[in-house]
């Protein structure tokens, strides 16, 4: 029963906290760092009000630290995810039924202990199972993961208050309901907040989750769901399960309750899901929801009139922080002749003051890649790189050593021909291939960018030119999501830059924003007459 509207007014971002020499988040960080390296975890699925532990166990290693063993994490098999899809289902109409201010005021708690108690937590499981430095990890499993939680809670109160008019004798509302069955949550390695975010926006306007995140997010990922427990989430709402994806998905889209799936990964696994959902609609009890966010090839395009200091500071953070791990990293740039020697000098410099090694060093700007397999593929693209006759060189970096971690050394790729593999292809590290265009021929340039890639995620145009700014503002319109002006295309604030690309990049629904949370509900219109008319007839009928 409702006894008043309850109104989020809009939240204000979370600070980011420096960890600045001497400061006290600095010093409480590093002692959580060595609590959590003290002991291994043993993590169960969470399933209902279970904590399901199958004896088949993976172990969880840091991935700049491969000899240490953080824990292991219990994998599951079909039979855990019916079990998981069976308690949600179980406990739908009673998360359904909560009023509004129960429900948020769980998800405001879970951003508060995030916020305080846990914070120092989140972001060592971060930094030690992602291999995240310091301020990585505080602007996402922090910072951003909290403005996910609370900044959801007000655009869903905004979205309730949108009712439609009403005439004379007649009483109009809309309610919005839940989707009619369970969501499906496949979330990715590289974002602690993306991890919280895809399971808790889906929960938050009512729905019941089956959860899977990627086995290399594991350690933060049960850390998130223990907060989430604490601050009061009822079991079943959000189940968490660690299943391959091919026994997964084969359970989850052939289940007639399979009402959505809210998704961040890879181009090629959302097209495969999308194509099982569409050859499996004749048994669904409605149209799923289907909204992904997967690749990128990000651009950063400068123009003749650009700072070239602003140029090389977009380029450092963009491509190298979290060793190009993030969807909006840049992986290719398009540099002017009149600036390439300088841009280069000064690009390489700044790249050879970039220390590398394990997150527990504060002086390290750079950490591993997530896993051997990425490790490999990068390997083989520099490999190639170095080749006599590959339309490349190498400007700075290269090396690549998996003796005690997955390091690869940030790597600069000039291509000699616009088309090369690493100007096209989607690499996620950190590598920057860099091609140099005829400076007055900004509008050629712009071309390249839109016709090399199929993806449309993230991009960036430096200039001091406003004509150019625009020129590009209009050209590029459809080849990025999230497009910047003079400033790395990374980095987007939840509630200032809602995020997501189109093309090969997904289906643009803005995390981040009310656009998203639309996804995840299903209005009902309600008409109601005071007074019923009591007979057929209108007007007109009658005759003089």
């Amino acid at each position: 029963m409702n006894f008043g509207d309850f109104y989020y007014p809009t939240p204000v971002n979370e600070p980011v906290l420096s960890y600045a020499p001497g400061s006290k988040e600095k010093e409480t960080l590093k002692k959580v760092l060595a609590e959590l390296k003290s002991h291994q975890v043993d993590v169960p699925m969470y399933i209902g009000a279970e904590e399901v532990r199958t004896g088949n166990t993976m172990e969880i290693r840091p991935p700049h630290e491969r000899n240490h063993v953080l824990g292991k994490f219990h994998i599951g098999e079909a039979k855990h995810v019916t079990r998981a899809i069976n308690a949600a289902l179980r406990a739908k109409d009673k998360w359904a039924a909560m009023s509004w201010e129960n429900r948020a005021n769980i998800f405001l708690k879970a951003a508060d202990l995030l916020a305080t108690k846990y914070r120092p937590y989140i972001n060592g499981c971060t930094m030690l199972g992602q291999s995240k430095n310091c301020y990585q990890a505080e602007i996402d499993s922090a910072c951003e993961l909290i403005d996910f939680l609370r900044f959801n809670v007000h655009f869903l109160s905004d979205i309730y208050r949108q009712q439609p008019i009403s005439s004379p004798g007649v009483n109009n509302r809309v309610e919005y309901r839940p989707l009619e069955g369970f969501v499906f949550a496949l979330t990715p390695f590289n974002f602690t907040a993306i991890g919280g975010n895809l399971p808790t926006s889906a929960a938050m306007c009512g729905n019941v989750v089956v959860w899977k995140c990627a086995n290399t997010q594991v350690y933060s990922a049960q850390m998130f769901m223990r907060i989430l427990k604490e601050a009061g989430l009822p079991d079943g709402v959000i189940n968490l399960v660690f299943v391959d994806g091919p026994t997964i998905g084969e359970v989850v889209f052939n289940h007639p309750d399979f009402a959505g799936i809210h998704f961040t990964g890879s181009t090629g696994v959302f097209n495969k899901m999308w194509e099982t959902i569409g050859k499996n609609m004749g048994m669904y009890r409605s149209y799923p929801r289907i909204v992904g966010e997967t690749g990128g090839k990000d651009f950063v395009i400068a123009h003749k009139s650009a700072d070239p200091d602003v140029v090389v500071a977009a380029l450092a953070r963009g491509a190298f922080e979290y060793q190009g791990q993030k969807c909006s990293a840049a992986s290719r740039a398009y540099i002017p002749s009149n600036m390439a020697a300088e841009v280069r000098k000064k690009l390489v410099a700044e790249v050879k003051t970039m220390q590398m090694g394990t997150v527990e060093n504060f002086s390290n700007f750079v950490n591993a890649v997530i896993d051997e397999k990425s490790f490999d593929k990068l390997e083989t693209y520099i490999r190639g790189a170095r080749k006599k006759d590959a339309k490349a060189k190498i400007w700075v970096g290269g090396k690549c050593d998996k003796t005690e971690g997955f390091f690869i050394e940030p790597t600069i790729i000039e291509a000699l021909d616009p088309n090369y593999v690493t100007m096209c292809e989607e690499l996620f590290g950190p590598v920057l291939t860099v091609y140099i265009y005829d400076e007055n021929k900004f509008d050629d340039a712009l071309k390249l960018v839109d016709s090399t890639s199929p993806y449309a995620l993230t991009g960036a145009v430096i200039s001091r030119d406003r004509y150019a700014v625009e020129q590009a503002t209009n050209k590029l319109r459809n080849s990025a999501g999230n497009f910047y002006i003079n400033d790395k295309p990374t980095g987007a604030v939840v509630g200032q830059q809602p995020f997501g690309g189109a093309r090969a990049s997904g289906t643009n629904d803005k995390a981040g924003s009310m656009l998203n949370l639309y996804r995840w509900l299903s209005a009902r219109t309600i008409k109601e007459t005071f007074v019923p008319v009591t007979d057929y007839r209108y007007p007109f009928l009658g005759e003089e």
